[in-house]
């Protein structure tokens, strides 16, 4: 039997405002635990809140960004649940009048195939504290700094039906808030976490299976593996004649599994109801039509643009475009360099083959504009061969600026002249005579093993094209 899998996601975004949504405390990362709360973050009572101007900027500048319409009139909500993250025993969040809904996404799935993904609304809220186990099991530490925090919740309606649909969903949407810099998105920090909510149905059936949420999945692999695992599990029972029991899962992405946390609660039991210390908001037009005409250019017109004006193909565009700061260092590097074609090529493979190597993320990057453009000049203007450039972008990944100094200092400048590369292919030549002998009965392969011997016997300098046509002249010579 077929079965078709079911995805909606709720996707959490810590803004990135420099203080709290209700109060005036600060919003840091790894601070001292319990040292950014307040009487407003803890709850203590008589304390009231005030919504902070900047979350309902960086919110509405969001909901517009992902083509939202903006709710004039809104509201704040107490979701009530108890739990020691959360000590006044409930949440500022909104549900009946949320500032934001019907929005969307297109994604480009790998297929080539383009699908819109709705989006059913977002709403802002309050983030909880953090509960730290002790490894012996014995205790539970609470650090309050992160309560109060501003979120933004994301939610999509049910319609991906697949991890790879979901991992570009999630990826869409943390490009986009890094270009409009509301949010760090970094989810290793838990600026960007998802929820995942999953079902299955027989195929092409209408009516949806029984659902379970995976709660704070904070990296793409993690939400690919969740989805492949629960989905597996869905099925299994399913196939066994069970029934799929509706509940908030765990995913333990050392053990590749999901565990029970809870049974999942229905709005109802949260017991809502609108908070009777924060007024209704009200969003004037003007507001809104201001930060809308200051949104800055997103990822996907910056990759058409860099198609038309740089020549880049569609897929190296999409790729750079991904991360707002390698597309501000390639546009950088790009007015300054002699081929915007060949900066592209440097990022796309050794930068970002040194970048996973030594796992950093884009904001740790060290290339200067100046100086990159400096390095393609040098490979375009034939003064280093593609072998020694890989020693010399290394340096500019590593922050260096003075290029031609470095091709000067370590001996890299490419070797052009036909007396000492003739000189190297007789040797080599004379060196070789098996391989000699079998690319004139026609084996090619050998003719790539004599390029390299003369490459080696020329300290890997030599100018490859005049290698190449050096070598076919002697030995099509008789």
């Amino acid at each position: 039997m077929s079965w078709d899998i079911v995805i909606g996601l709720e996707v959490h975004v810590e803004l990135s405002t420099r203080s709290k949504i209700f109060c005036g405390c600060p919003t840091d990362f790894g601070a001292a635990p319990n040292t950014q709360c307040c009487p407003i973050c803890i709850g203590m009572p008589g304390a009231l809140p005030v919504l902070n101007e900047k979350v309902l900027e960086y919110a509405v500048k969001a909901g517009l960004a992902l083509d939202c319409e903006i709710q004039r009139n809104n509201q704040f909500d107490r979701k009530h649940y108890f739990y020691p993250d959360l000590p006044k025993a409930y949440q500022n969040s909104q549900l009946y009048l949320p500032y934001c809904k019907d929005g969307h996404v297109d994604l480009t799935l790998s297929s080539g195939e383009t699908k819109r993904i709705r989006i059913r609304g977002i709403h802002m809220e309050e983030d909880a504290g953090k509960l730290i186990h002790s490894p012996a099991g014995d205790c539970t530490y609470l650090d309050y700094n992160r309560g109060c925090v501003p979120l933004i919740e994301i939610v999509s309606q049910p319609d991906m039906c697949s991890a790879e649909e979901a991992v570009a969903y999630v990826s869409h949407i943390k490009s986009t808030l890094e270009y409009l810099e509301v949010s760090d998105c970094q989810m290793q920090e838990g600026s960007l976490r998802a929820d995942v909510n999953l079902s299955v149905k027989p195929g092409g059936s209408e009516e949806l299976g029984t659902r379970t949420e995976m709660k704070n999945l904070n990296s793409f692999r993690a939400i690919e593996r969740a989805i492949a695992f629960e989905a597996e599990r869905h099925i299994a029972i399913l196939e066994d004649g069970g029934a799929v029991k509706q509940e908030t899962r765990r995913w333990d992405d050392n053990k590749g599994q999901s565990f029970a946390m809870r049974s999942k609660e229905n709005a109802q039991d949260y017991r809502y109801f609108p908070d009777p210390d924060l007024p209704p908001l009200v969003v004037e037009d003007a507001f809104i039509e201001r930060l809308r005409a200051n949104l800055p250019e997103f990822a996907a017109a910056k990759a058409a643009r860099f198609v038309a004006e740089c020549g880049l193909n569609p897929t190296d565009a999409a790729t750079i475009t991904a991360d707002k700061t390698i597309a501000a260092l390639f546009e950088d590097t790009a007015a300054l360099a002699k081929s915007a074609k060949e900066v592209s090529a440097w990022m796309l493979g050794d930068m970002m083959y040194h970048m996973s190597d030594r796992g950093m993320d884009s904001g740790a990057l060290q290339i200067k504009p100046a100086a990159f453009a400096a390095f393609v000049g040098a490979v375009t203007d034939g003064q280093i061969n593609r072998t020694a450039g890989k020693k010399v972008f290394e340096y500019v990944f590593d922050g260096g600026d003075d290029v031609a100094g470095y091709i000067a200092e370590h001996g890299l400048l490419q070797i052009s002249d036909d007396g000492a590369i003739g000189a190297a292919v007789d040797k080599v030549l004379a060196a070789n005579e098996k391989a000699v002998a079998e690319y004139r009965e026609g084996k090619t392969k050998a003719f790539g093993f004599l390029v390299g011997q003369v490459m080696k016997d020329l300290q890997g300098k030599g100018n490859p094209g005049q290698i190449n046509a050096m070598l076919k002249e002697k030995l099509e010579e008789v």
